[in-house]
């Protein structure tokens, strides 16, 4: 079962770090996301989220159905840990379950591959200090990701405060010309 690579509005951006130079941005899926992706690669009816605590930790198994020659299906499952969120404690643990149970079936697992995204301090509107901590508020979506053997090379984020553009990584036909003149033989 192999599964699409996510596109440029299917992924999400959030502050990593923040700092008086500026903040490092991540990449990340929503559950939403994952849903829509196996309804679309498997349809609605052949796959299956379940929840359970083991040892005081909740766990989401994420099955799919597939076909045999008897005529029954089987189910294969693959199960992953979440951990809490910020602002509700027990949807956000169930959520963050599935999303990792969800990589392991190779769903957003090129998320992974992300350059380092860095934006500095001049680039962002709303740094600030706060005490003795560094907060920022802008918000960034993707605008942009390309690939190469479903490896992410290239994303361009936009900060939707400041409407600036900003590019991480090098574009794949860059990318790619350097890998023919590579394996060019002399």
């Amino acid at each position: 079962m192999e599964f699409r690579l996510l596109r440029a509005d299917e992924i999400d951006c959030r502050i990593s770090t923040c700092s008086e130079k500026g903040v490092s941005i991540l990449l990340y899926k929503d559950a939403r996301c994952d849903m829509n992706i196996l309804d679309e690669t498997v349809g609605v009816e052949r796959w299956q989220r379940s929840h359970e605590v083991i040892n005081g930790n909740l766990f989401c198994n994420v099955g799919i159905s597939f076909p045999t020659d008897s005529g029954f299906d089987k189910w294969i499952w693959k199960q992953d840990v979440g951990t809490e969120s910020y602002t509700e404690k027990e949807k956000g643990e169930a959520s963050d379950s599935f999303k990792r149970a969800c990589f392991n079936w190779g769903i957003g697992r090129e998320l992974y591959t992300a350059p380092f995204m860095w934006v500095n301090a001049k680039d962002l509107s709303t740094l600030k200090q706060e005490g003795n901590k560094w907060t920022c508020r802008d918000s960034f979506k993707v605008t942009r990701i390309e690939y190469v053997d479903k490896k992410i090379v290239c994303v361009e984020i936009q900060n939707l405060k400041t409407k600036t553009l900003i590019e991480f990584g090098t574009p794949a036909k860059e990318v790619k010309k350097t890998e023919d003149v590579a394996n060019t033989p002399i």
